[in-house]
């Protein structure tokens, strides 16, 4: 069993998770967008010893902010979507409004692209393609979990942005279908923004996804 520590952080509210077995004493975290100090107070009063690997959805400013400070700390190599390696790589010139940051930029140690199977922490996690927000984003999903780390993919009633640059809405809801087809109902989501939902829950109640609703019709 999986414990999933959810911390939202920055001024736009994301959400980071710190991810290992239940009691385990080494982790993984996902999306660590700002606050790189109270990242760091969490991992050590959770008594985790090893962070194994820092594993990035996409490179949206608010969720890599603290990736340097985080990484830094602990060691921990950084898992990158491989089209996208160079926005981390160069976060400020890629922050769309003014007064945000700085955020300190970072070269990956790894990347993905969807297809991968990582061993981290105990943990089996599967790397899926799920572009449509950000033109190389992924979603982890923990095998044998039910559960699904999907950044700005999915959220409780609402979906990822596509009006910034490498969105698409077609791409996007072709991304979302493809979780939904592939894992069950009851799958849970922990999203880049908002609560934690399930799968079954936003493919009937989700207004942006009305279009697949209308196909169990």
């Amino acid at each position: 069993m999986i414990d999933a520590r959810m911390f939202t952080v920055g001024a736009v509210q994301e959400n980071c998770f710190i991810v290992r077995e239940k009691g385990a004493s080494r982790a993984v975290i996902v999306d660590p967008g700002d606050e790189a100090d109270r990242l760091l107070d969490a991992v050590q009063k959770l008594g985790i010893e090893t962070v194994e690997a820092i594993l990035i959805t996409h490179t949206h400013f608010d969720h890599i902010g603290a990736v340097a400070p985080v990484a830094r700390a602990t060691n921990a190599p950084v898992y990158c979507p491989e089209l996208e390696t160079q926005v981390l790589a160069n976060v400020m010139e890629n922050v769309p409004w003014p007064g945000l940051g700085p955020f300190e930029s970072y070269e990956a140690d790894e990347t993905v692209s969807g297809g991968e199977t990582l061993e981290l922490a105990g943990l089996t996690l599967d790397v899926i393609f799920t572009p449509g927000h950000s033109p190389g984003h992924v979603t982890y999903s923990v095998r044998g979990e039910n559960v699904l780390f999907s950044g700005d993919v999915l959220f409780q009633g609402s979906v990822g942005r596509v009006d910034l640059p490498g969105g698409d809405w077609p791409t996007l809801l072709g991304s979302i279908e493809s979780l939904i087809t592939e894992f069950p109902a009851e799958t849970t989501v922990h999203p880049g923004h908002m609560g934690i939902t399930t799968l079954g829950r936003e493919r009937v109640s989700n207004p942006f996804l009305q279009e697949l609703a209308r196909q169990d019709r």
